[in-house]
C-alpha cells in the first residue's frame, strides 16, 4: 500500500487513547510480561521511526516483529539475513521479459510494510547497506529507477551479539538510521511457566485479528508529531545533547539528526502515555532506546565507578531537569 492509497484519519483525542490502549493489549497477549517492550516498540512506530532488536536468538525478537504487523493490519515479509545474501535478494531485481520485450521490476521483500530483517548482522556490509536508503529516504533505486516504498514503512531488524561466531557489525551510519535499539531479555521465571504452559505464540498471532487500519495507525503518527513541546523542555533536551558532545567519559556523540529523532520519540511517548505535552520523563523514557547505540563509552576505565548499565542512563543522570 503507497502512501496514495491510504488516507489519514481525523480522530479525537479519545479515539487516540482507546486505539493506543487497543494495540498494546492486543501485543500484551502474545508478548508476555515486557509491557515496557511494547510501549518502546509501539513509541518508535509512531515516530516514523526503525527498531533495532539486539539479543541473544530465541528470545522473541521475531515474534515481537510478527505480532506488531498483524495487530496493526499491515503486510509483513521477514528476510533472514545470511553471508551469501546480495542486496537484490532484499531490494529486487529487474528482469528480461520474453513477452513484453523489456526489463520489469520484480519487487523484492522490501516491499512492504512491516520489514523484519533476521540476524541483519549476519550479512556482508554490501548487503547491509541495501536498507539503507529505503530506511532513510522510504524508496529503493534499481537500475536507476526509483521506487516509492508503502507507507507506514517500518523496519524491524534483530541482530545477535556482536561477539557470536559469523556476524559482521553494522557500520555507524546504519545504526543511526535505526531510531531505537531495544533488548528482550529472557522472561521472568513466572511468565517463563506460561510460556511453557500455554499457547504456541505462532498459532496466537495467525488467530489475532487487527485492532487498527493502516489509515488509522497514519492518523496516530501525524497526532504524535504534533504533541506540544514547551521552550524549556527543549533546553533539557539540548542540554542532554550537549553532554553527549562534551563529556570525556563518552566517544561519539548525538548529531542533529540523533537530536531529531529523541524529540520525536519523546512527543510518541507522550502521545502512548495519554498525554498532550511533552515532559523530562518522556525524553527520559526514551533515552537509552535512542542514545545507546550512537553514543559509546571512550573505554573500559569510564565505567568503573557503575556507569555500565547504560550511556542513555549516565547521560539523564548527569543534566538536571531544572538546567
Amino acid at each position: 500500500m503507497s502512501g496514495a492509497d491510504s488516507v489519514v484519519e481525523d480522530i479525537s483525542k479519545g479515539s487516540i487513547d482507546e486505539a493506543i490502549q487497543s494495540i498494546l493489549d492486543a501485543l500484551g497477549t502474545i508478548i508476555l510480561g515486557k509491557s515496557d517492550t511494547l510501549r518502546l516498540a509501539l513509541t518508535c512506530l509512531l515516530a516514523r521511526g526503525h527498531l533495532l532488536i539486539e539479543d541473544v536468538p530465541g528470545v522473541g525478537k521475531t515474534t515481537l516483529a510478527h505480532s506488531l504487523a498483524k495487530v496493526l493490519g499491515l503486510s509483513f515479509q521477514r528476510i533472514q539475513f545470511t553471508s551469501d545474501m546480495l542486496p537484490a535478494d532484499v531490494v529486487g531485481i529487474s528482469m528480461y521479459e520474453r513477452q513484453s520485450g523489456r526489463f520489469e521490476f520484480h519487487p523484492g521483500p522490501l516491499f512492504n510494510q512491516v520489514v523484519v530483517a533476521d540476524e541483519i548482522n549476519r550479512a556482508t556490509p554490501k548487503t547491509q547497506s541495501a536498507l539503507l536508503e529505503a530506511m532513510e529516504e522510504q524508496q529503493a533505486t534499481v537500475d536507476g529507477r526509483t521506487y516509492e516504498l508503502p507507507d507506514p514503512f517500518f523496519v524491524i531488524a534483530t541482530q545477535n551479539p556482536t561477539e557470536q561466531v559469523g556476524t559482521f557489525p553494522l557500520p555507524e551510519s546504519q545504526l543511526d538510521r535505526f531510531l531505537m535499539r531495544l533488548s528482550v531479555g529472557f522472561p521472568s521465571p513466572e511468565v517463563e511457566r506460561q510460556l511453557l504452559m500455554g499457547e504456541d505464540r505462532k498459532a496466537l498471532i495467525r488467530q489475532t485479528s487487527a485492532v487498527v487500519t493502516p489509515a488509522r495507525l497514519k492518523s496516530l503518527q501525524r497526532h504524535a508529531s504534533h504533541v506540544h513541546v514547551s521552550e524549556a523542555l527543549l533546553d533539557y533536551l539540548q542540554a542532554l545533547v550537549a553532554r553527549t558532545r562534551n563529556d570525556p567519559k563518552l566517544d561519539s556523540a548525538l548529531s542533529p539528526r540523533a537530536a531529531l529523532g529523541l524529540i520525536r520519540s519523546a512527543r510518541a511517548h507522550a502521545l502512548v502515555r495519554g498525554a498532550t505535552a511533552v515532559v523530562p520523563e518522556d525524553v527520559q523514557a526514551v533515552a537509552a532506546a535512542v542514545i545507546d547505540h550512537r553514543v559509546q563509552w571512550k573505554d573500559a576505565a569510564a565505567r568503573l565507578d557503575g556507569d555500565d548499565v547504560s550511556v542513555g542512563a549516565y547521560v539523564v543522570r548527569s543534566v538536571p531537569v531544572d538546567g
